[in-house]
């Protein structure tokens, strides 16, 4: 068994292989780890079968559903890493050139972070798109996955191992911490001069973690208490469409929505229709309801469990919706502002001046008009797949794809020139 210092030095090792590969290298070994991820579907579905089966009892029906891997979902992670294979190469890009007055010539070009490390949490098919972006961008990735994963994690990590090697790189490239416990977290989070850029992707718990405790550079990503208002502007069947896909499509990830606000003008109207489709049509349809927890004022309209002081500020990630009622859009924007985490945040409103209000005064990685804050995604925004969400400003903001995990240098040209 390797260390995780071990580890961290081998990954090193990998970058002046990496350097020296260019775009059309990289992009075929993506495609070759991609068919070896297919190829090993099987051996992948065993192991996560095993995760599985220790996880029952001890994990909720939808942090299970994270957990879990069918052949679609091994071949929908293949398909990603093909997507980011046929993206543009961002490595050497020209991002700016000027000549100086001197004769100097200044190029500032796009350049690999150099080892990209990712602590992430259940979601074993984080594996296949962190790899690929990370390779894709020229960057070695170190993955820690949670113990609960590691045998799906360890399974999808052996085929693209085989992949890179297939494809003359070093097999180094991509690896995956083979200690699961807080130690080894702490280790990557303290690596300095290892680790170019760690990447937590988990609860809140993990990411405070990473931010007090790092002394590597760290961007925070995932936490989203995602918020649809609903304007009295709104197309109410718009607005329930929209409600329900936020919420229901799939309620463990971070793009699903937290928190409904709704116009006091509308919301005799609309919270008995969304009481009707999200718990009583759910329950009729032999679906799981969402349990409405409501403010005095929500509560004065439709039946649902009161809403606690914390329920605004929880991220649920479960079949679980505060409801607020405002009294205007100005109301709205101080709720977000003060309950949002930066994440992804929407209004439903026919109403462009309500629109054009709510897009510049909502300070998020994401703000939607009349669309669901589920797009809050690397494929749904062109991006391949993606490395995690940014909630921070620094350097990078929302879907981290490509560009996201390269930095610069300038490159200076001259024919002589003293200062």
């Amino acid at each position: 068994m390797m260390t995780t210092h071990e580890m961290l030095v081998a990954a090193q090792g990998a970058k002046l292989a990496l350097a020296r590969a260019n775009g059309a290298v990289r992009a075929r070994a993506l495609e070759l780890m991609a068919d070896c991820v297919v190829e090993d579907t099987a051996a992948i579905l065993e192991a996560n079968g095993q995760d599985m089966a220790a996880a029952r009892g001890t994990m909720s029906e939808v942090m299970l559903d994270r957990l879990y891997l069918d052949e679609k979902r091994v071949a929908s992670m293949a398909d990603g890493m093909r997507q980011a294979a046929a993206l543009p190469d961002p490595v050497g890009r020209v991002l700016s050139r000027t000549v100086r007055p001197n004769g100097l010539q200044i190029e500032r070009v796009s350049v690999p972070l150099g080892v990209v490390a990712i602590i992430y949490e259940s979601r074993p098919n984080v594996t296949g798109d962190a790899a690929a972006l990370a390779l894709m961008s020229g960057n070695v990735c170190v993955l820690r996955g949670g113990k609960e994963a590691w045998r799906s994690c360890h399974a999808i990590t052996a085929a693209m191992r085989r992949g890179l090697v297939k494809a003359g790189l070093p097999e180094t490239a991509v690896n995956l911490v083979e200690d699961t416990s807080r130690d080894s977290a702490r280790e990557l989070m303290t690596a300095s001069g290892l680790i170019d850029l760690l990447i937590p992707r988990g609860g809140p718990g993990l990411i405070r973690s990473c931010v007090e405790n790092a002394t590597v550079p760290c961007i925070q990503t995932g936490t989203g208490i995602c918020h649809v208002y609903v304007d009295a502007a709104a197309d109410l069947d718009k607005a329930l469409a929209i409600v329900e896909n936020a919420k229901t499509s799939r309620p463990s990830v971070c793009n699903a929505e937290e928190a409904l606000l709704v116009h006091e003008a509308v919301a005799k109207k609309f919270l008995p229709m969304l009481k009707e489709r999200l718990v009583d049509g759910r329950a009729a349809a032999r679906k799981v309801p969402v349990e409405l927890r409501l403010d005095e004022k929500a509560a004065a309209i439709i039946d649902g469990a009161p809403a606690g002081p914390e329920d605004f500020d929880r991220e649920f990630l479960d079949y679980i919706l505060a409801v607020a009622v405002v009294p205007d859009l100005d109301a709205a924007l101080t709720h977000i502002a003060a309950h949002s985490t930066g994440h992804s945040d929407a209004i439903v409103t026919e109403d462009a001046a309500a629109a054009k209000r709510f897009t510049e005064a909502v300070d998020s990685a994401a703000v939607y008009v009349n669309a669901s804050t589920r797009f809050t995604d690397g494929g749904e925004f062109g991006l391949g797949c993606e490395m995690g969400i940014s909630t921070q400003k620094l350097h990078a903001r929302g879907p981290m794809g490509l560009e996201e995990l390269c930095s610069y240098k300038y490159i200076i040209r001259g024919d002589g020139q003293v200062r």
